[in-house]
C-alpha cells in the first residue's frame, strides 16, 4: 500500500505528460508547415511535465523554450500554451514568482509578435486576451492553492501543538495525583505501620527481658511490619519520582519467598514450598508478580481457609513460562465459589498485564487453588 502511495503521483504526472504529448503531436502532424524540429520540441515540452510536481522550475525551464520554438515556427493555436500553463501553475504554487512571470511574459510576447497575418484584428485580440486570461488564472489559482496548503500545514501544527499541550497537562495532573497519593500514604500508613512495628518491638523486648518465650505471632508481626515499611518506602519513591521505572524500585521477588513463607508459618499457617525446573533470573515484573501472587494467596488462606488449614506453594520454571500454584485444604466449596475481592482482582490484573493466565477457584476435593502462568520470553 505504501509502495502504491509513493508511486501514484509519478504515474499521474506521467499520464498527464503522455496525454499532452499525444494531443500536441497530432496538431503538429496535421500542420503542413510543421517539421521534425517542431515535433521534437512538442514531445520534449510535454514530457517535461513529468517533473512539474517535484521540480516545477525544471519543468518551466524546459517546456517554455520548447513551446516557444513551436509557436515561432507554426501556428498551433492556444493548445501550445498548455505545457507552459501547467509549469507556471506549479512554479507559483511552489512559491516562485519571478521565473513564472518572466516565462509567461516571454511566451505571450512571442505570441503577439507571431500573430497570424491573415486573421482579423478582432480574432487576434480575442486569442491574445484568452491566453492572458489563462496565464493570470493559472497564477491566481496557484497562489490560492499555496495559501490553502500553508493554512492546512499551520492547522496541523496547531493541532499537534494542542495535542502536545494536552499530553503535558495530563502528565502534570498525573504527577500531582501521584504526589498527593504519596503524601496520603506517608501520613497515614507509614505512621500506623511504624507504631505497630515499635509496639511489637517493645513487646518482644519486654518478653525477652522477663525471660519469657516470645510468641511466634509477635515475631511475625514485628518482621511483617518491617517488610511493610520497606515496601511502602519503595512505593513512595516510585510515586514521587515520575521518571523512575518500576524496575528501578527495590521491591520483593522470589528471592524473598523463604522469608514470606516463614512469616506465614510464624502466624500459624502450615505452609510448604516446592520448586521445580532450572532456576534462572526472571524479568523484574514477572519476579514481582509471582511474589505478590504467593503473598496474596497465603494471606487469603490465613483469613478464609480456617485455623488448621495448610497451604502448598509450587514454583515451576518451565521452558517459556513461570508457573505459580498455591493449593490449600481449607473450607472452600466448589458449589459456592467465593466472590472475588480486591486481592483476586489485583492478581488477575497483574497476570493479564504480563499476557499470562490465572485460574483461582475451589478444588473438587476441597480447598482452594490459585494457578498463574506467567510468560518469560526467551530463556536467559
Amino acid at each position: 500500500m505504501r509502495f502504491l502511495d509513493r508511486w501514484r503521483p509519478l504515474a499521474e504526472d506521467g499520464l498527464l505528460a503522455a496525454s499532452m504529448a499525444v494531443l500536441l503531436a497530432v496538431i503538429v502532424i496535421y500542420t503542413p508547415s510543421a517539421g521534425a524540429l517542431d515535433l521534437a520540441a512538442v514531445l520534449a515540452g510535454s514530457f517535461a511535465l513529468v517533473a512539474w510536481r517535484r521540480a516545477p522550475l525544471v519543468s518551466l525551464l524546459v517546456s517554455t523554450p520548447c513551446m516557444l520554438v513551436v509557436a515561432a515556427t507554426i501556428e498551433p493555436g492556444p493548445a501550445a500554451s498548455f505545457p507552459v500553463l501547467v509549469s507556471v501553475f506549479a512554479a507559483v504554487r511552489a512559491g516562485h514568482l519571478l521565473a513564472p512571470a518572466l516565462a509567461g511574459a516571454v511566451y505571450l510576447g512571442t505570441g503577439l509578435v507571431n500573430l497570424p497575418r491573415d486573421a482579423g484584428v478582432v480574432e487576434n485580440l480575442q486569442d491574445t486576451a484568452l491566453l492572458v486570461g489563462w496565464f493570470v488564472a493559472a497564477g491566481v489559482v496557484a497562489t490560492v492553492s499555496r495559501h490553502r496548503q500553508a493554512y492546512l500545514e499551520e492547522a496541523e501544527q496547531r493541532a499537534a501543538e494542542a495535542e502536545r499541550t494536552r499530553e503535558e497537562a495530563a502528565r502534570r495532573r498525573a504527577g500531582e495525583e501521584r504526589l498527593r497519593i504519596a503524601r496520603e500514604l506517608h501520613d497515614s500508613l507509614t505512621h500506623s505501620i511504624s507504631i505497630i512495628k515499635v509496639q511489637a518491638g517493645v513487646a518482644v523486648h519486654l518478653a525477652r527481658r522477663r525471660g519469657e518465650d516470645v510468641p511466634p505471632a509477635l515475631l511475625a508481626i514485628q518482621e511483617a511490619s518491617g517488610d511493610a515499611t520497606r515496601e511502602l518506602r519503595a512505593t513512595l519513591e516510585v510515586l514521587r519520582d515520575p521518571g523512575r521505572s518500576d524496575g528501578d524500585a527495590p521491591g520483593s521477588g522470589l528471592d524473598r519467598l523463604g522469608d514470606l513463607v516463614e512469616r506465614a508459618r510464624s502466624a500459624g499457617l502450615r505452609a510448604t514450598v516446592a520448586i521445580s525446573g532450572t532456576r534462572r533470573e526472571l524479568p523484574a515484573e514477572v519476579d514481582r508478580a509471582a511474589y505478590r501472587i504467593v503473598q496474596e494467596s497465603l494471606t487469603n488462606v490465613s483469613r478464609h481457609a480456617g485455623g488448621d488449614a495448610a497451604a502448598a506453594v509450587r514454583i515451576d520454571y518451565a521452558d517459556g513460562e513461570l508457573v505459580v500454584r498455591i493449593d490449600d485444604d481449607g473450607k472452600a466449596d466448589p458449589d459456592a465459589p467465593p466472590v472475588p475481592g480486591t486481592g483476586l482482582l489485583g492478581m488477575r490484573e497483574r497476570v493479564a498485564a504480563l499476557g499470562g493466565r490465572l485460574r483461582a477457584e475451589p478444588r473438587a476435593e476441597g480447598g482452594f487453588t490459585v494457578r498463574a502462568e506467567l510468560p518469560l520470553g526467551e530463556p536467559s
